[in-house]
């Protein structure tokens, strides 16, 4: 049986794509702050595992894993942890509210990938799969006021492309899902916060796809794939 580690399980893209891979047959560990919101996405399910964990907390990541893949090894990680965090020009961005950004998106995603990496690289046969979870931010500003969450997503690329040479010697394959407007309670939020009517797609399509990238064969990888609602404005943005 297959496993995946996701971060950010506890709703939205996350918590579907846990469903998604669950109904895949997979041994999922689901990876967020709320326990109770963890076991409602578990459901009972024999093969999901409930892991309460802050990705910006090292010591707990750690001990996440390592209480995940004492069952077996670990075949893929989706790092998929996030929120939009603070809006505004630069000067009118708190320094704490940035921090607390740049810690969740990029530190907390870094911190994954490590530990993730070190059980790949030590396990037999060696070797696995780090998905991250981009945006389409991670090309082209959302729009005006978006510098934090914009300067934290264009890290997280380079952070895959960083991965992708890195895991080559050890057979472990990075890539990254850049996604657009998918129907979440987060992306409610930042619609009603910007009055903003995009248009959006099914949560699903988004946890199929990912699902997809997990279960090629390490000699493929999708490198980079963005999936969006499809008259959302990103071809001609920024």
């Amino acid at each position: 049986m297959k496993s995946i580690l996701i971060t950010g399980a506890s709703s939205g893209i996350g918590a579907e794509t846990a469903r998604v891979f669950l109904e895949d047959g997979w041994r999922v560990g689901l990876m967020a702050r709320s326990d109770e919101a963890l076991k409602r996405v578990a459901g009972g399910e024999a093969n999901a595992h409930v892991l309460p964990c802050d990705v910006t907390d090292a010591a707990q990541v750690d001990s996440a894993v390592a209480a995940f893949t004492q069952a077996g090894r670990l075949d893929a990680v989706f790092a998929n942890a996030g929120a939009f965090g603070p809006a505004g020009t630069p000067d009118e961005i708190d320094i704490d509210d940035w921090r607390a950004l740049i810690d969740l998106y990029v530190t907390g995603v870094f911190l994954i990938a490590k530990a993730a990496f070190a059980v790949m690289r030590a396990q037999e046969p060696q070797g696995g799969r780090i998905i991250l979870n981009g945006s389409l931010s991670a090309h082209a500003p959302r729009g005006p006021g978006s510098t934090a969450y914009t300067t934290s997503k264009h890290a997280v690329l380079g952070m895959m492309r960083g991965l992708t040479l890195d895991g080559r010697p050890y057979n472990i394959a990075c890539s990254q899902i850049d996604i657009g407007n998918a129907a979440t309670p987060l992306v409610s939020a930042l619609a009603e916060r910007e009055g903003d009517a995009m248009p959006t797609m099914d949560v699903r399509h988004c946890a199929e796809a990912v699902l997809h990238m997990a279960n090629l064969p390490l000699s493929a990888n999708v490198q980079n794939m963005t999936i969006l609602a499809t008259n959302m404005p990103f071809v001609g943005r920024g």
